[in-house]
């Protein structure tokens, strides 16, 4: 049995740039400190109600703000 790991890293800021908005203008969309979103894509934390309100300020999956990759 083989294990595989996975490397999860936030695509918020590639988001951002594609949407052409700053992080403190998805946190007024989202309703949460700009504190919060930077810290998310810094990759240090991942609160889940932080990631439902920006999800649905983007209006994107939380899947979609995750680019994941196995690794053997």
């Amino acid at each position: 049995m083989e294990n595989t790991t996975y490397i999860v890293k936030p695509r918020l800021g590639e988001i951002l740039k594609e949407r052409k908005l700053t992080q403190s203008q998805l946190a007024e969309l989202a309703n949460i400190p700009q504190s919060s979103i930077s810290r998310f894509d810094k990759n240090e934390q991942h609160r889940d109600i932080h990631l439902v309100a920006i999800s649905r300020a983007l209006k994107i999956s939380i899947d979609e703000l995750f680019e994941i990759k196995a690794v053997k």
